[in-house]
């Protein structure tokens, strides 16, 4: 089974890797488009020449991997993927395989978290309305999606994962609830730069949460967008 978890930045995404990554039968996968992305935006992100050079960067050839076997021998695979990257892409024909989840959490939360280490310019920038496109997608094929918001997932991450591995059909690990601090074999090389939180946590943690009373007065208009985007998710939450 090949589980496709679609997020936005600064979205517990990287700790969700590390719950699944905490299962002897899981192979998981850091954002495998980022390289991808970064050759196509030209975006000067940190290492982005190194991040080009190590990792595929033709969206075919990915694609080809990602419907590949599932590597070394395990049962799972858990790829982590920022809808964000997926720049320019119409065709989701490729996901009908995949078990596909969309990981969301409210603008405030979300763009107070991103702009401490990024410049933001457009809600393209956060995924929200890439993550929207494939769900239509989807439901449009009536094909099965799971979304998951990250204020519900952080409350009780065992009554959650416990419902996910449901839907899926897997049976729940409890070792899914914690994992060893530092870095994880399986993460991108950009770890080292972006990783810096998720490196001291042992499990999931509610410490960024950000008062929903924020207010963004210099992107107001990409909050007011995103909120859009994030309620029309959230209507496919059951």
């Amino acid at each position: 089974m090949k589980i496709a978890c679609w997020s936005g930045p600064r979205n517990i995404s990287t700790a969700l890797m590390r719950s699944w990554s905490s299962r002897k039968d899981t192979f998981v996968s850091d954002e495998p488009f980022y390289a991808y992305y970064l050759k196509k935006t030209q975006l000067q992100h940190p290492m982005y020449k190194e991040i080009i050079r190590n990792y595929p960067i033709r969206f075919n050839d990915i694609v080809r991997n990602l419907n590949g076997e599932i590597p070394n021998q395990k049962k799972y695979w858990y790829q982590k993927h920022m809808a964000h990257h997926l720049l320019g892409i119409e065709d989701f024909s490729w996901l009908s395989d995949f078990k596909n989840c969309f990981l969301i959490r409210h603008p405030n939360d979300v763009i107070s978290s991103y702009v401490k280490k990024n410049t933001l310019l457009s809600v393209d920038e956060l995924g929200y309305p890439q993550q929207l496109k494939i769900i239509k997608f989807l439901h449009k094929n009536n094909l099965e999606f799971y979304v998951i918001d990250s204020d519900v997932l952080l409350k009780n991450p065992k009554i959650k994962l416990k419902d996910w591995c449901s839907h899926l059909k897997i049976i729940f690990d409890n070792g899914m609830l914690s994992w060893e601090k530092g870095p994880h074999i399986n993460d991108g090389i950009w770890g080292k730069h972006w990783y810096d939180g998720v490196y001291q946590t042992e499990s999931f943690s509610n410490n960024e949460k950000s008062s929903k009373k924020d207010k963004f007065v210099v992107h107001n208009e990409i909050y007011e967008e995103a909120l859009f985007y994030y309620k029309k998710i959230y209507s496919f939450i059951k």
